[in-house]
């Protein structure tokens, strides 16, 4: 799987996307102990972040949209500048007194609303460097797991970075990592040749007029609320066995599975059709979450969340490459963007309703609830429609030559 990484052009571009990626790892822990440090109060800093995180939600598509139109040089570049210098801005006031509150949410969403989609534009360089099948999927793989990985390690570094400096260090950290990871990673050669369409698309080529897509959207639903039903059922567990401490534990388990699930995704030759893997692989997940939800011991409950996760990063890749597949090279930034979008609006939603049955019935209902919801929706996977369109496409040579 490692070897795609020596394609030409893939590290000069992966790397600094990987830094750039760390922002967005970082950014919502740094925002919210810059907030609370600044006001002394947990609720604005919670308001702030979820302004930061709706307004990231909300505006994604639009910005992908933008990458596909004027290519990523232009776009990324000026949306990393914008969010930076968000970050800068906060920093900024959140160390100076007498700050009013709303400054700190309108920023928030400035910070959101400007997030450049790195994660979906190396994607993109990804299917240019590698040819349909295998090498495409190795590739998709190693990005999920690298992601995976950062989300583990992003909190711990921006967390150990305002230990020994403040939380304002912490936002200059974010914003200088999400500024220069993107000006390195557009100004290589593979990111620099996606120039955009320029305004030439068509409105067919926007994926949810694509017959099958919006059904693949509603199948990933499942896969965020089971995932967002286990980040809240994970400490509650924890609390209820008086160990809180494991909390961390328990996540750690379900980010390592699902890492370990990218790899061994990526090493496989599989010979099944897409639509089947993506029906298999969100069984997979609800039937896991209903196991996990039968899990009493601690030790346990963390073994069935890192078997959970072994479907969540497979699921991921598997909704990239049918955006890949489904859609025109003009609107794959926007469709890739929207296989994010569907499965945190999954855990988003989830993890509200997730708290109250917690409060009400305990972590075990919550589980059984969403593993089966899950199951439900799996059955909206478009199995003609995929079918017919792997069967019509022919493997082709790299759209870009980048030497």
């Amino acid at each position: 799987m490692l070897a795609v990484l020596l394609l030409p052009g893939a590290l000069r571009a992966f790397l600094p996307a990987l830094i750039g990626r760390s922002a967005l790892a970082m950014g919502g822990l740094a925002l919210l102990l810059a907030v609370q440090d600044s006001t002394g109060s947990y609720t604005q800093a919670g308001f702030a972040t979820a302004v930061f995180g709706i307004a990231n939600v909300v505006a994604a598509p639009w910005r992908a949209r933008a990458v596909d139109r004027f290519g990523q040089r232009t776009a990324l570049t000026t949306m990393a500048s914008g969010q930076a210098a968000g970050f800068v801005a906060l920093a900024l006031i959140a160390d100076a007194e007498g700050t009013a509150a709303v400054w700190f949410l309108v920023l928030s969403a400035v910070v959101g609303l400007t997030a450049p989609p790195l994660g979906a534009a190396m994607r993109m360089i990804w299917a240019s460097l590698t040819t349909a099948g295998d090498q495409r999927t190795k590739a998709f793989s190693i990005d999920a797991v690298c992601e995976e990985l950062l989300f583990v390690g992003g909190p711990v570094i921006i967390t150990a970075v305002i230990v020994a400096g403040s939380p304002g260090v912490g936002l200059w950290v974010t914003a200088a990592a999400v500024l220069l990871g993107t000006a390195a990673m557009t100004s290589s050669a593979s990111s620099g040749a996606l120039r955009g369409t320029g305004g030439g698309g068509t409105r067919g080529d926007r994926p949810l007029r694509r017959p099958g897509f919006a059904r693949v959207l509603v199948v990933l639903l499942g896969v965020g609320g089971v995932l967002g039903v286990a980040e809240i059922a994970a400490p509650a567990v924890a609390a209820q066995h008086d160990a809180v401490p494991a909390s961390g534990w328990l996540l750690a388990a379900l980010a390592g599975g699902s890492a370990l699930g990218g790899v061994l995704y990526g090493q496989l030759k599989l010979k099944s059709g897409i639509a089947k893997r993506l029906f298999v692989l969100c069984v997979g997940m609800g039937l896991a979450a209903v196991f996990v939800s039968q899990l009493d011991t601690l030790v346990l409950f963390g073994a069935g969340l890192a078997l959970l996760g072994l479907c969540l990063a497979p699921s991921l890749i598997t909704g990239y490459l049918i955006a890949d597949t489904i859609v025109p090279e003009a609107g794959r930034t926007e469709a890739s963007t929207w296989i994010n979008t569907s499965v945190n609006l999954g855990a988003s939603l989830a993890s509200a309703a997730a708290g109250v049955v917690i409060d009400d019935s305990g972590a075990w209902l919550a589980l059984l609830l969403m593993g089966m919801i899950a199951l439900a929706l799996a059955s909206a996977v478009p199995f003609t429609g995929l079918r017919g369109i792997e069967l019509s496409a022919v493997p082709a040579p790299d759209r870009c030559e980048n030497g």
